[in-house]
């Protein structure tokens, strides 16, 4: 069975993202459960850069907070590039909890030392009008 991330952003519009369950398969879980019970409804995304990423998934708002869990890292041979899903993390390798990051555009130096688990297949436009603190009014997951 296949699934899809639906992200809808409180300023209108819907983000798809599809998994790459192969290649990260307890991080695509856990994201899938986290959103699943609704964990990412409401918060916002918090950081944004410019030609880089944009960054949500934080339930403080600020970057430092998380599920509380961490989850491994599966580094794979997924390239970083527009329209990528990947976990964001700190310095430790194995830090990854609920926050996630889109990509604007080719990330090379990020590949192998992030966890790539999906892409954007619909709503790149949408992603490109985020600024910093809109919310995400809803996460949902749709079984295919």
């Amino acid at each position: 069975m296949k699934s899809t991330a639906v992200i809808t952003l409180e300023k209108g519009g819907e983000i798809r993202i599809e998994f790459f369950p192969e290649d990260a398969p307890k991080t695509v879980a856990n994201f899938l459960a986290l959103a699943k019970k609704g964990f990412y409804n409401g918060l916002t995304f918090h950081r944004v850069v410019p030609n880089f990423v944009v960054q949500g998934g934080c339930p403080k708002g600020d970057g430092t907070g998380g599920p509380g869990h961490t989850i491994p890292a599966e580094f794979n041979a997924q390239k970083h590039l527009r329209g990528s899903v990947a976990m964001a993390r700190s310095q430790h390798p194995d830090s990854a909890g609920s926050q996630f990051y889109i990509c604007y555009g080719p990330t090379p130096h990020l590949d192998g030392n992030y966890t790539v688990f999906g892409k954007v297949v619909a709503g790149m436009e949408h992603v490109d009008r985020i600024r910093q603190g809109d919310r995400m009014t809803s996460v949902g997951i749709v079984e295919a």
